[in-house]
This record gives structure tokens, sequence and C-alpha cells, in this order.
């Protein structure tokens, strides 16, 4: 049996927004291959450092004037100026954090699948919002989508082979090891997520890949491949009409 086949990256790590901010650079784009460590976007640090600098300003005259406090034996200001220190030092600390993680970075070496900023310089973009998605340039699996139809014919353990688009004179084998159990609606059809694991991956793959997977499900006469979504489409009718 056939079906619409994917390539994607066995992990994909996506590279968020740290903080509410606004994009200051974007040097990488999808498609581009990176490094581990490799700088991917950067986002505005010129307000974060202004409050840096105004609360490093602050905790020194509360240092200060915790030491005029202890000089002059005032235990009660001492207690007071000693809790505004902590809280100047809590809030420096969230702010130095913020410029930390300002400057977003691949952490692996792989392919940027998704995620393009360079239209987007001094945009503000929400924490948490996905900026990247990164993926191994080593590790990937084919994802099927199996017609609701022929489902009931897939095993895990069974065995295929997958023509790209981009590739389609070099066939790869590979073997099913997933079947998610949720269905997805497409096109008026439902359809399940397959994934399958390949024999031998080409060094020219690319998460994105699509083409058309064709699995082992046993031997059958041609007349009952040619007919069987028929049968079974008057089956169903016969079900829902015949008393």
């Amino acid at each position: 049996m056939s079906a619409k086949t994917v390539i994607e990256g066995e992990v994909q790590r996506a590279a968020v927004a740290p903080f509410d901010g606004y994009v200051a650079q974007s040097l990488v784009r999808a498609g581009d291959t990176v490094k581990k460590g490799q700088v991917l976007a950067r986002l505005e640090e010129r307000e974060l450092k202004l409050e840096q600098t105004r609360l490093a300003s602050e905790r020194e005259q509360l240092m200060r004037r915790h030491r005029q406090a202890f000089a002059a034996l005032d235990r009660a200001s001492m207690a007071v100026i000693a809790a505004q220190i902590n809280q100047a030092e809590a809030q420096l600390s969230l702010v130095e954090d913020k410029l930390a993680r300002a400057t977003l970075a691949a952490p692996f070496d792989g392919i940027v699948v998704s995620g393009d900023l360079s239209q987007l310089l001094g945009s503000p973009v929400e924490q948490g919002k996905v900026l990247f998605q990164i993926a191994p340039l080593d590790a990937y699996r084919v994802i099927l989508e199996v017609d609701e139809r022929d489902i009931a014919h897939v095993r895990i353990g069974q065995q295929g082979e997958l023509a790209l688009s981009g590739m389609p004179a070099r066939p790869m084998h590979f073997a099913l090891k997933q079947i998610t159990p949720v269905s997805t609606a497409q096109e008026g059809r439902n359809y399940f997520r397959v994934e399958a694991q390949l024999d031998n991956a080409s060094v020219h793959l690319r998460p994105g890949m699509e083409g058309v997977g064709k699995i082992s499900a046993g031997e059958r006469k041609l007349i009952w491949i040619w007919t069987h979504p028929l049968v079974d489409w008057l089956r169903m009718w016969a079900w829902k009409w015949l008393p």
C-alpha cells in the first residue's frame, strides 16, 4: 500500500523567545546548517542594559546607606536597608539572566527547519514564541500518512520502500516502528500517522523532503488490490442503509 511520506528530524529542538522583547538581529533562516553554539538571533538589549545600570547604581547607594546606618548603630534602619538591598539584587539578577538569554544559539549541529526573522527586525515577540526549529543532520525518521481504510493492514515491523520527490531514483528501505492511535482529517479523509526508521539514510536527506512510501503488507491477488476499496465502500453503504 502507498502513503504520502515526509522526512523529519528524529529530534527537533525549538528556539523560543526567552522573554517579551524585540528582534535586534537575525543571522540564519530555514535551510541553513548550523554548528552547536552558533548564534541564531539576538533580541534587543538596550532597555535591559539601562535597567541593569540603574539597579546596580541603586544597589550601591543602598549599600552606602547600610554602612552609614551600621556606623551609627541604627539597627532598625540596617534591617530595612538590608531588605531593600536583597530586593535590588534579586531584580538585578533577573535582568542579568535575561541579558544572558537575549542571544539565541543552536543547541547542536543541525539544520534550521523553520524560522526566518530577517523581515521582522525591530518587531516585537512574545515570551515562548517559537522563533526557530532545528533538527540534526544525522538522525531522521519517516512519517507516513496512512489512509484509515488501509490502517488495519499495517503492523509494526513491516518493511517498505520510500521514493522522495528530490531523489526518485534512490529508493530507501524502512521498517515501521510506531503507529499513532489518533487520526487527523485531511481533504475529507482520515489519516493515521505512522513512523518508520530508515535502514540506510542518504547523506543528501533533509527534513521536510516529501515523497511516496510503499508498505509491504503481504501478498494479495491483483483483483483484490483493484477492487477492495469499492467492496469496502459497498459494505459500509449496506450496513448503513439495509435493515
